[in-house]
Order: C-alpha cells, then sequence, then structure tokens
C-alpha cells in the first residue's frame, strides 16, 4: 500500500526514483543468479578431466538437482514473504538477502563439494528473502489504481533481463573457458555490486518496504489488524488459481536452463563463421529480447486497453502462455532435424527463445503487478513469496520433465509441453470472464486514468 508521502517521490522518467535503486538492486542479483544458472548444469555434466574439469553427473541426475535446486529458490520466497511481513518489513528483508547470496556466491569459487552444497543452500536462502520483498517494493511506490504500475513493473523487468543478458555470457564465457569456480565466484562479484548500491540509495525508498507493524499510518494499522473482508477474500481466490498459469508456464518455459541447454550444447551445430558458439550463450537470447521488446509489448497492451478492447492481466496472462508453448513447436522441428540429420540449426533455439520472450512478458511482470494489486496489504510480501513458490514448483516441474527426455526423446517432450500448455490456456481463456468478476473491479480504473493520461499528452497547454 502507497501513502501520500510515496506519491511525492522525486521522480525520473515519469516513475519514482526508487524504481531505479530496486531496478539496479534486481539486475545485479539476477546477474549473479542467472550467470550461476547457466554454467551449473554444464559444470554438473562435464567431463572430471581435462583443464577445466567437472562433476562427471549424468544429464538426469543434472537435471534433478537443478530442479531441486530452482525449486527452493523459488519456494524460500514463503518464509522470505513471511519474515517481511511479520519481523522486518520489506526493506531490511531485502538487505539481508544480498548479504546472504553474496556469501553463497563467494563460497562456490571454492573448489570443494562441501562449498558446493553450501554456496547452493545460501544462494536459496538469501533468494528467498530478496526475490518477494524486492518486487513488493516496486508495487509500493505506485498508488492504488496508478497506471504506471505495470510500466514500473516492465522497466524492473527489463533490469532483470540486463543482468541475466550480461551474466549469460560473461559468466558463461568465463565458466566455460576459464574455469567454473572463476565463473561462480564472478556471480558473486556481481551480487556484490548490487549490494552496495541499494545500501547507497536508501534515501530514495525512505516511504516504501518498512516494516508495518510499526507503522503510525491509521490506514495501514487498521488493514493490518483487521480480517480480510469478503472482497479480498476473492481477490486471494483469483490469485491462486492464477498461479496455476504460473506453475505451468514456468515448468515449460525453465527447460531453457535445462534440457534446453544440454540440447543446445550436445545436439545443436554451434558454428558460425568457423566459430563455435558457447552453449551457454544461447541463455542469453531471452534476456536480450526482453531488452528490446520489453516497451513495445507493454505499448501493444497500454492501447489495446485505451481502444475498449480486452487488456486485464488475466487475459495478458493466459495468451502469455499459449505464445510460450507455441515456442516449443520449433523445439520440436529441431528435434527432427537432429533425428534426420545428426544435428539441428542455431535458428531453431533462436525462434524458440523469442517466442518465450514475447509470452513471459506477457505473463511474468504482469503477474507481478497483478499481485500487487489484489493482494491484501497485511499478506502483500506472503502472496509475493507464495508467487515466487508456485515459480518454483514450475521449475521443479521443468526438471521433472528434463529428466523424461532421456526415455521418452526430446522430440516428444518438446511437442507434449507445447500442446499442453496451448489446450490449457485456451480452457483457462473460457472462465476468464467469471474469474474476474471476483477481482471486484480491481482494474476497472486504470483504463481511465489512460485515457487522461493520453488527453494530457495530446494537449500540453492542460498542464500549464
Amino acid at each position: 500500500m502507497a501513502n501520500s508521502n510515496t506519491i511525492k517521490q522525486k521522480e525520473l522518467f515519469g516513475h519514482p526514483l526508487g524504481l531505479y535503486v530496486l531496478f539496479f538492486t534486481e539486475m545485479w542479483e539476477r546477474f549473479s543468479y542467472y550467470g550461476m544458472r547457466a554454467i551449473l548444469v554444464l559444470y554438473l555434466v562435464h567431463v572430471t578431466t581435462g583443464d577445466n574439469p567437472g562433476l562427471g553427473w549424468s544429464n538426469g541426475d543434472a537435471l534433478a538437482l537443478y530442479g531441486w535446486y530452482t525449486m527452493l529458490v523459488y519456494v524460500a520466497s514463503i518464509p522470505g514473504g513471511w519474515i517481511a511481513d511479520k519481523l522486518l518489513g520489506q526493506k531490511k528483508s531485502v538487505l539481508y538477502g544480498g548479504i546472504i547470496l553474496v556469501a553463497g556466491h563467494s563460497i562456490l569459487a571454492v573448489e570443494q563439494m562441501w562449498a558446493f552444497y553450501t554456496g547452493l543452500g545460501l544462494i536459496i536462502a538469501g533468494v528467498g528473502m530478496l526475490k518477494p520483498n524486492i518486487s513488493t517494493m516496486v508495487g509500493g511506490l505506485y498508488k492504488q489504481g496508478d497506471i504506471r504500475r505495470d510500466k514500473g513493473f516492465t522497466i524492473f523487468y527489463i533490469g532483470i533481463n540486463i543482468g541475466a543478458f550480461l551474466s549469460s555470457l560473461i559468466v558463461g564465457y568465463v565458466g566455460e573457458v576459464h574455469g567454473w569456480h572463476y565463473g561462480f565466484g564472478l556471480a558473486g562479484i556481481g551480487m556484490t555490486l548490487g549490494l552496495i548500491q541499494y545500501v547507497l540509495g536508501q534515501k530514495y525508498l525512505k516511504h516504501v518496504g518498512n516494516f508495518l507493524g510499526k507503522s503510525e499510518n491509521k490506514e495501514e494499522k487498521e488493514a493490518m489488524n483487521r480480517p480480510l473482508t469478503k472482497v479480498e477474500k476473492d481477490r486471494v481466490i483469483v490469485l491462486f488459481i492464477s498461479f496455476l498459469l504460473v506453475i505451468v508456464f514456468w515448468g515449460a518455459f525453465e527447460q531453457a536452463g535445462g534440457l534446453m541447454n544440454i540440447y543446445a550444447m550436445e545436439n545443436t551445430n554451434r558454428m558460425l563463421f568457423g566459430w563455435e558458439v558457447p552453449a551457454s550463450w544461447f541463455q542469453s537470447l531471452n534476456a536480450m529480447f526482453i531488452i528490446f521488446l520489453g516497451t513495445s509489448v507493454a505499448l501493444y497492451w497500454a492501447k489495446r486497453k485505451l481502444k475498449g478492447k480486452v487488456a486485464t492481466s488475466l487475459f495478458k496472462m493466459i495468451i502469455g502462455l499459449i505464445i510460450m508453448g507455441t515456442g516449443f513447436f520449433f523445439m520440436s522441428a529441431a528435434s527432427a532435424q537432429f533425428e534426420s540429420t545428426g544435428a539441428s540449426a542455431m535458428y531453431w533455439l533462436v525462434l524458440a527463445y523469442l517466442f518465450h520472450t514475447v509470452g513471459e512478458l506477457c505473463i511474468s511482470p504482469v503477474a507481478l503487478s497483478y499481485i500487487t494489486k489484489l493482494a491484501p496489504v497485511k499478506y502483500a510480501s506472503i502472496m509475493m513469496g507464495v508467487y515466487f513458490a508456485m515459480t518454483g514448483f514450475g521449475n521443479k516441474l521443468a526438471g521433472l520433465l528434463g529428466e523424461s527426455a532421456e526415455g521418452l526423446g526430446e522430440f516428444t517432450v518438446f511437442t507434449g509441453i507445447a500442446v499442453f500448455c496451448v489446450i490449457f490456456g485456451i480452457l483457462v481463456l473460457l472462465f476468464r470472464k467469471k474469474l474476474e468478476s471476483l477481482t471486484h473491479g480491481a482494474e476497472d480504473n486504470e483504463r481511465e486514468m489512460l485515457e487522461q493520461e493520453a488527453y494530457e499528452l495530446a494537449d500540453p497547454a492542460i498542464n500549464n
């Protein structure tokens, strides 16, 4: 919940300065997380001999660990959200989470198995503290009904993917060429930079992310102490139903770090002008597409809403799932080409990541914004934590699906994912209006604000 002080914060490019502090914090956190993710499975399956030895695990065992790890990273967001709502507030939880993450990534640089598992454990705890709370803070920068909220989350999401893009290239290259543990250590340096700028930017976050248990605001105190109303309960129901979309989406999407990552390394012809493209670099495609397409997708939905066409959050999320699922048909084509020729072309991966990216832009930043619109203030961080936990369950599902490829084959798995996502999205679309009625008009006033914004832009004299 944003109070009157929140709205008076200094702005840059039409958004509170605090957004950019959170932008760069999350950018460096994602640099560290996605950098480590880009090389984790490759490190696990790489042979134990040579200049840059890995652990020599089988693909199935590596994907199993990947699934458990990525699930726990996000499931930890539930206790992380609870700690913020009940004990620390979001701002301090992000700080402590960042410190734990620096420790975790630093320990991973040590070439010992105890350090490997300890580092993963600390990263799980750190992301759990940071991830749900920094996203909730972004929503707290905007008052209820502020049309800039969705745009703010898109800007924030671009920051996430700048970090992911750079890390896949830099950490991926360092890990594959110079040493896996150098890559892990480099990820820790990135998180340290993010933590430093977060501490230095606290003056722009004075009125957001504070522990509401000590709030002097009467409205916030009442919201924390009274039971949930019928409207709030209905909105929570809608959120939980929308989380089913989240599980299915990430169960498919997170093949990127697992099965698609291994597929790029083992089955794809990566030769480009006589040079072999590192397999981990394909992880950067998603982030690159988001950086270039993020504002365009957000603008498309804004124009659609202004024209009076369906552009609700739930509708966007459903369409995002269908588009992302369609992208797996390109991986089916890649698998078919590999089976017939012994290698598949890189452009299949590029096309798949393009569709995955457009789908992600329709569902992920929109879902973050949707939660801040519908979640009761007393459970704001916990509900964000539940969302990321659902993301975690999706990641575990991704690992299970990836493991199944050893028996079923990549073509069957990729095609099955594509068909299921499209059909599931269409089924939810049939019940969309009924579900949206349970939001009790949480998004009704956004179109009016958008129309006013467009009117003012068209006639600058209004502001004179």
